[in-house]
């Protein structure tokens, strides 16, 4: 009886369920133990007083048998485990080796790594009290564009990004739109080939600022550069594809740029301007330019460029449209000076007439710690029998401004403008502008 007590069953029912006990013992322990449960329970318990001497002198006899078979099995344990080596603790060593990732994943690791695929967003947007005395205008707060910025990089030479723009209307209903979309392939300094949507490189403004306000030292874009819904005579998007890179030309700094794409619609305007789906005609738009960035004077730009494309407004004969335009500018730490003039040029086929609208514009700024001052004076002169906007006319004047930098996210702007409208009345307008990033 002193084998099989209740803490030597709980501990061979532990080694057994543990895995230490050797197959071949399992059986005949727990057999052991089953069949001897009746006498432990009997030991718990007093003996009935109805039990007979003969059965109390068989149940000792089995016992007896029990207990010598017990004995044979715990010197058969105790040799069986004494061969089981003991595990040693760990020791300090280099680090191991990463299980083999499965050949699936291993192939998806080398084409994608998600640390770098991951997309990086950045936000920009501003809210903007204004007010003229144009006819129908009314003193109004106004939520700007919310414009969502997205990149990502798909591999060393695979570029994407895009802006997703949030933006109401004169209805005061807020609509998405994608203003760039464009995934670029690099074969280097000198070749850099990219597909989508994109913002037209004719001039400076058009691709050095974009959908944010805060990125630019006024309240908005010049008059030459609005977006096209905005009223802009410029085809200031386009859908197709571009190619850009370095010219070599030692520390002239030369680049160029060629795009080749669906231009602007024409047929009514009411339509979307910008040709995102389908062409209306089978001519494509091209452009090129070429500008140069000097080593010796860093901020300096220069360049020119030269637009093409061919118009099919309905019920009216095609307009061939060319557009030449040529900038200098200077961007430094604290001064900025940007000048730039086009020439738009519509020919009608099938008639001797020509039209030519001219413009430019020149900014001037200075930064005085967190002040930043700056002046714009403005022109554009359309004739009022234009085939394609004829509602421009004569435009010019100043815009005068104060930008203060209220954090490195944060700027406040107030801008007062005046301008020219020929015979019509003149435009006096005022705007206190907040504007962020995040």
């Amino acid at each position: 009886m002193k084998y099989f007590t209740f803490p030597r069953i709980k501990a061979l029912l532990a080694l057994i369920f543990a895995g230490r006990i050797p197959r071949k013992l399992k059986l005949p322990l727990l057999l052991g133990m089953f069949l001897n449960s009746p006498i432990l329970c009997a030991q718990q318990s007093n003996t009935p007083p109805d039990m007979n001497p003969q059965t109390t002198q068989l149940l000792l006899q089995r016992m007896d048998q029990l207990e010598a078979k017990v004995r044979e099995l715990e010197a058969a344990l105790a040799q069986a485990t004494a061969t089981i080596p003991r595990p040693t603790p760990p020791q300090a060593g280099p680090p191991s080796q990463p299980e083999p990732e499965p050949q699936a994943e291993h192939a998806m690791s080398e084409v994608m790594d998600l640390n770098r695929t991951l997309l990086r967003i950045r936000g920009f947007s501003d809210v903007t009290l204004h007010g003229s005395n144009r006819k129908g205008d009314t003193t109004s707060f106004t939520l700007g564009q919310l414009d969502l910025f997205v990149t990502s990089d798909l591999s060393d030479r695979l570029k994407f990004l895009s802006e997703i723009v949030f933006e109401a209307g004169r209805d005061n209903a807020f609509g998405v739109d994608v203003e760039r979309l464009l995934l670029t392939y690099s074969f280097g300094d000198f070749l850099n080939v990219g597909a989508g949507r994109f913002h037209s490189a004719i001039g400076y403004y058009n691709t050095a600022y974009h959908h944010s306000t805060w990125l630019q030292t006024t309240t908005g874009r010049p008059f030459l550069f609005l977006f096209e819904d905005q009223g802009g005579i410029l085809p200031i998007h386009n859908v197709g594809v571009t190619a850009s890179g370095r010219i070599p030309s030692g520390p002239l700094g030369l680049h160029y740029v060629a795009e080749v794409g669906n231009g602007r619609n024409s047929r009514s305007p009411l339509d979307e301007q910008v040709q995102n789906v389908v062409d209306e005609n089978n001519h494509k738009a091209v452009n090129f330019e070429v500008f140069a960035r000097p080593e010796g004077i860093r901020g300096l730009q220069a360049g020119f460029s030269i637009y093409r494309d061919l118009l099919a407004p309905l019920n009216s004969p095609r307009i061939g449209e060319t557009i030449f335009a040529a900038h200098a500018v200077y961007v430094g730490p604290s001064f900025e000076w940007l000048n730039e003039a086009l020439v738009l040029r519509h020919a009608p086929q099938g008639t001797p007439r020509v039209f030519h609208t001219p413009g430019f514009y020149t900014q001037i700024s200075k930064r005085f710690g967190s002040y930043r001052p700056y002046m714009r004076y403005q022109y554009v002169n359309a004739s009022r029998s234009e085939p394609v906007f004829p509602d421009v006319g004569l435009r010019h004047g100043p815009s005068v401004g104060l930008r203060y930098d209220l954090s490195d996210f944060v700027a406040l702007k107030l801008q007062y403008d005046y301008t020219a409208r020929g015979r019509d009345r003149a435009i006096h307008a005022l705007a206190l502008q907040a504007c962020f990033t995040f």
